[in-house]
């Protein structure tokens, strides 16, 4: 027996994640960030074991297939992909341009553009840079913050190549890396670089210690997804970028 049915007007805010195959930590890292009412989606783009400039660039060929994968109904107000080296690497323009050629979006965005986004809102030009990868890999995000006019004066690396590694790092080791990282070059914040990085339990004891902004990939990337979908991060957030929207908001109404 056929039965009727109606169909709903209402459709919740919509935005698409592309994530590394190898990336075991970003996925519950934008639940904790992003509203609940907001709907995100995910789709995967194979990744390789070890992070090379060779391995980051084969991304590019995957990402109009993973990008496909978004859910045909949808209606993504933006699409970001989850992976800060792969943009230094591919380039964000090439990427916005993979992605768009597989899914219907207004926006793209990835962890570079994303930093640099919120740096320009927080006034950040002089960042202390910690990152879990080898030199090559590294040298190149930090090229791309100089062309944007964001000088890295401060870094360390934790120098590992192979990806299930990164993400077994301890919460504890990045906050100790990071306790003296820059504290004789004048850094306006610092950023904890790579998507499958533990960093969400580490920046507020960061903070708190150091008395100026922590950024990370996946706090970055969060907050610049819910700024061009027209959302903002979910509410009493531990987080200064959060702080600062929320007082923002407030002081608005």
């Amino acid at each position: 027996m056929n039965v009727p049915y109606d169909i709903d007007p209402h459709r919740p805010k919509q935005i698409g994640l592309i994530a590394l195959q190898a990336d075991e930590t970003i996925e519950a890292d934008m639940r904790q960030l992003l509203p609940l009412h907001v709907e995100y989606m995910v789709s995967r783009v194979p990744s390789g074991t070890s992070v090379t400039p060779e391995t980051l660039q084969d991304m590019a060929g995957h990402l109009t297939g993973a990008a496909r994968l978004m859910p045909r109904g949808a209606e993504m107000a933006c699409v970001a992909y989850g992976c800060t080296s792969g943009t230094a690497e591919i380039g964000a323009d090439r990427i916005r341009d993979l992605v768009q050629a597989g899914v219907a979006t207004p926006h793209v965005t990835e962890p570079v553009s994303a930093l640099i986004a919120a740096c320009r809102h927080l006034g950040i030009t002089r960042l202390g840079l910690l990152s879990p990868y080898i030199a090559s890999v590294s040298d190149r995000f930090r090229a791309v913050l100089t062309a944007s006019d964001i000088e890295v004066v401060a870094f360390a690396s934790f120098n590992e190549p192979v990806e299930e590694r990164v993400v077994r790092i301890a919460a504890q080791s990045v906050i100790a890396a990071a306790q003296d990282l820059g504290r004789d070059a004048q850094v306006d914040a610092l950023f904890l670089s790579c998507t499958n990085l533990r960093t969400l339990p580490a920046i507020p004891v960061i903070e708190a210690a150091r008395g100026i902004p922590v950024l990370s990939s996946n706090l970055v990337l969060a907050w610049h997804m819910a700024q061009l979908a027209g959302e903002t991060l979910a509410p009493d957030l531990p987080f200064r970028l959060a702080t600062r929207d929320a007082t923002l908001a407030a002081s608005s109404r």
